[in-house]
């Protein structure tokens, strides 16, 4: 990776799009720290506190703590990445959308310009249901109500507008994967203090140095496992061998060459994590502007208390450990969405009509229906060890926050995100060295 960017700093080109992408992402963590008008952060932080707890940590950690400021950009990316994934849904579902996405560059340009509709759409909605929601608990500065949606509103918006327009800028003129690089850059931007709070709790605040050494030891190793595991997650494939058969053209043989299809293991990426988080969180967020909160007594309340990934894996109390329940609930719906997007996403009959017309067949598979039932086969195995790395990775950093009270805004979902935007911007930066490459020998 060092090596990589060292030869990047010595093309000028490149070095000039990473230089732009540099100060693009500092233009986002400074308008981080600008403060919305008409909200009182104090009390805004200490009502969070009181009513969400530990559940807005993979929300702070993706708005790069800009949420929690109350700034203006509060709501980040997150409603275009919602966006972005209700039209790879629909695209599915509406045969309409499923032809421009089948329609090319221009096909791919209006889906786009669909999105960016439907994203400022999402903000205004969140923006006005979150003014609503302050305004009831007494966290706005004024008492106009209408006033402060319409300020409040406007502000939300116009900076998650701004960062979807300088994400396609980055994409344009900088590295590429300009809305990746911002999520990448507020997840790191928030690690620093979360490995501060760890240090200090198990390193330096332990009761001895041996304690102190086996606490750094410990982090280290639980860190660096979970990356490895990212790493091979996102990296692992299998390949499906195809072979051509020759055909004649004009007075020539044409045809004949083997190829493969490449099929990745975690084939849904994040987005499995990243629903069924979601659809946990909903009834503890719900719950909270309507001051119901989980608790151990009536039987809906424990039900919240049980959906709070903070209250899992805890050995310490007796009788916590039931509440574990909501893990195996966690794990189910993250196995489910892993096989749910990929139906949606991957379409082996597809794969499989277009050999039949290309004349490849898979070795030993006959074309047609035999072949799209092979892919299903192979597909459902993959999908599921890809699902069962994939909830490894998402449990570690929730074990060691029950059972140790190890706990931090990035979990596994923030490290693959991470990891797996490092990889993609560092293979799209040798790429473009490739290509220059090549361009220049071809000038000489």
């Amino acid at each position: 990776m060092l090596k990589t960017l060292r030869n990047a700093f010595r093309i000028k080109d490149i070095r000039s799009k990473i230089i732009y992408t540099f100060f693009a992402l500092l233009i986002v963590r400074l308008g981080c720290l600008i403060p919305v008008p008409g909200v009182n952060q104090a009390v805004f932080k200490d009502w969070l506190a009181n009513t969400m707890g530990d559940n807005i940590g993979f929300l702070d950690a993706l708005t790069g703590g800009s949420f929690t400021e109350m700034s203006i950009f509060a709501l980040n990316i997150s409603p275009y990445i919602t966006s972005s994934i209700i039209m790879q849904l629909l695209t599915i579902a509406i045969p309409k959308l499923e032809e421009l996405h089948k329609d090319g560059e221009d096909g791919r340009k209006k889906i786009a310009e669909i999105s960016r509709y439907l994203t400022i759409g999402l903000a205004v909605v969140e923006s006005v249901a979150m003014t609503i929601g302050f305004s009831n608990s007494g966290i706005l500065t004024s008492g106009n109500l209408f006033t402060n949606i319409v300020v409040i509103t406007a502000s939300f918006t116009a900076g998650s507008a701004f960062l979807m327009w300088l994400g396609e800028r980055i994409t344009e003129k900088g590295v590429g994967n300009g809305i990746s690089m911002i999520l990448l850059f507020n997840i790191v931007a928030k690690m620093p203090s979360d490995i501060v709070n760890l240090t200090q709790k198990f390193i330096t605040g332990a009761s001895n140095v041996g304690m102190g050494i086996i606490g750094a030891v410990v982090i280290i190793a639980v860190i660096l496992v979970t990356v490895v595991l990212i790493i091979m997650l996102q990296d692992a494939q299998r390949k499906i061998a195809v072979q051509y058969a020759k055909k004649v053209q004009g007075r020539s043989m044409v045809g004949g060459q083997s190829s493969f299809i490449p099929l990745k293991v975690n084939t849904a990426g994040v987005i499995p994590v990243i629903f069924a988080s979601s659809l946990m969180q909903f009834p503890i967020i719900i719950s909270s502007f309507f001051g119901v909160h989980g608790e151990r007594s009536t039987l809906w309340r424990k039900i919240l208390y049980m959906l709070n990934q903070s209250n899992w894996f805890n050995f310490k109390e007796f009788g916590e450990f039931k509440y574990t329940l909501g893990a195996v609930l966690y794990i189910a719906m993250i196995i489910f969405f892993a096989y749910f997007y990929t139906s949606i996403t991957f379409n082996p009959m597809e794969i499989a009509n277009n050999m039949k017309k290309q004349g490849g067949f898979i070795p030993g598979i006959r074309p047609g229906r035999p072949t799209t039932e092979y892919l299903n086969k192979v597909l459902n195995y993959i999908i599921f060890v890809g699902a069962v790395g994939l909830t490894i990775v998402a449990i570690i950093p929730i074990f060691f926050a029950g059972a140790f009270g190890a706990r931090v805004n990035f979990g596994g979902t923030s490290l693959i995100i991470v990891v797996g935007v490092v990889l993609e911007t560092l293979k799209q930066i040798e790429s473009q060295m490739l290509v220059r490459h090549y361009k220049g020998f071809l000038n000489d």
